[in-house]
């Protein structure tokens, strides 16, 4: 993305053809220049009514939107599969994921609350959340409901109006998905706009925008940043990740392959905080790769693992795996891209691989297990600190010590100890340098939608 807006947005269509067997899914039409002023404009004269609208009820009208989301769950699951090739199943599990964030914000919604301040006993001193007012969510692919519904859900719960652009990857998703939402909500409380980068570009570049929501690539976000800077618009940004698992000599190899077959092939390594890159100690080494190696070919073997977005995606993945292999790296499993149609790319591993090699510098974004041989807890420790993103790491060790050091020296917003997709509830993590800043999901989410006001109130003096 650029900071400038182009003059016009280019009036183009999106056609989105399915991952699994290369047929055409449909054809959307890109919104035009016009039609992408209009609805942030529709937006902000929505604004004031919709912050003015007491929060009960704006709870109430998300938790009927949370219902009719749950109405047509099945419908989104089965569109979302065709577009992205993510399997019906696991859709849907997204598809809920998103009912419980709505019903979840509609319920923190309404106690979303300010602070009382101690000042004078004959004074009264308190903060008060305000919506900050026009929000536009830009939102993945690679789970658009789960993802969307958190950052429209919290928008609209704290009184701001939204602009949402789904990705161009899954623009019927988007669509369908903001159809079904705005009609719980009031006129102008929510619009949808699809449409490609050049939508995207003018959205961040407008004045009116108050809030730049982005949860996708690392380079998109510092674009938005950046034009963040010239409108002022309060950022909150999610973007790549390259997560390290560093895994100890005391641990059982066998399990540690699992965990590292899991972090780095579920989705077909397509979520944010996939395992991208991984120190094994030398000493179970050898056991712990025949493990990996192993799990990815029954991944294989067994017709299990989804398909890539599109093609260009697998392009992008297998051009970063030959990359590693030309400069060193060994093929224990995966690495060809299959014949025949979709965009399947196999469960890869790859032994011998050094911190220069594009698998380990990068985020791949697909099934790859990347292995770098450590001869020490403290080398892995150390290599897993030494990169520019910062969403999370794992670390499996049976060491409260080394547990320790993990969560005092690396650099993420989340660590996970003993579980790659470990967590509770309710969490809520900031990433840092390259992959982002704010709280991008749970009740904090909240606090970036708002803005924290100062109020102090005493008598006047008396009379006479």
């Amino acid at each position: 993305m650029t900071t400038a807006a182009p003059a016009t947005a280019p009036t183009t269509e999106l056609t989105v053809l399915d991952p699994r067997d290369g047929s055409t899914v449909g054809t959307v039409a890109a919104a035009t220049d016009e039609e992408v002023r209009a609805a942030v404009a529709t937006a902000r004269r929505a604004a004031r009514d919709w912050a003015r609208t007491a929060p009960e009820e704006r709870g109430k009208a998300l938790r009927a939107a949370a219902d009719r989301l749950a109405e047509h769950a099945q419908e989104l699951a089965e569109l979302n599969a065709r577009e992205t090739g993510k399997p019906v199943e696991e859709s849907l599990g997204g598809v809920m994921a998103g009912v419980g964030t709505l019903h979840q914000y509609a319920e923190l919604g309404p106690v979303h609350r300010g602070h009382s301040l101690r000042g004078s006993v004959l004074a009264a001193d308190y903060t008060v959340a305000e919506p900050r007012g026009v929000v536009v969510a830009l939102t993945p692919w690679n789970d658009p409901v789960a993802v969307a519904a958190g950052l429209l859900g919290a928008a609209v719960v704290t009184g701001n109006t939204v602009v949402h652009k789904p990705s161009e990857r899954c623009p019927h998703v988007g669509a369908r998905l903001g159809q079904i939402l705005a009609e719980a909500l009031p006129a102008g409380v929510l619009t949808t706009v699809t449409g490609g980068a050049a939508v995207g570009e003018l959205l961040t570049a407008l004045p009116d925008v108050d809030v730049l929501a982005h949860v996708g690539s690392t380079a998109t976000g510092e674009a938005i940043a950046r034009a963040a800077v010239g409108t002022g618009a309060h950022v909150i940004r999610e973007n790549g990740g390259n997560d390290a698992l560093v895994v100890d000599d005391d641990v059982d190899p066998v399990w540690a392959a699992g965990q590292a077959a899991l972090g780095a092939f579920a989705n077909s390594g397509q979520i944010c905080v996939a395992v991208e890159r991984i120190y094994v100690h030398r000493a179970v080494a050898e056991p712990f790769l025949e493990a990996l190696a192993e799990e990815a070919r029954r991944r294989n073997s067994g017709g299990t693992l989804a398909p890539l977005v599109d093609e260009r995606m697998r392009e992008e993945v297998h051009r970063q795996v030959a990359d590693s292999v030309a400069h060193g790296a060994v093929v224990l499993e995966g690495a060809q891209v299959p014949e025949g149609p979709g965009a399947f790319y196999p469960a890869t591993v790859l032994s011998g691989c050094t911190p220069g090699m594009t698998v380990m510098a990068e985020e791949t974004f697909g099934p790859v297990a990347p292995v770098q041989v450590v001869d020490s807890f403290d080398e892995g420790l150390r290599l897993a600190a030494a990169d520019r993103y910062g969403l999370a790491a794992t670390v499996l060790t049976g060491r409260i010590a080394h547990a320790q050091r993990a969560v005092a020296e690396l650099p993420v917003g989340t660590l996970k100890v003993n579980n790659v997709f470990g967590g509770a509830p309710g969490g809520a993590a900031q990433p840092r340098r390259a992959s982002g800043a704010g709280f991008g999901y749970g009740p904090e989410l909240l606090d970036e939608m708002t803005q924290v006001k100062v109020v102090h109130v005493e008598m006047p003096p008396t009379a006479g």
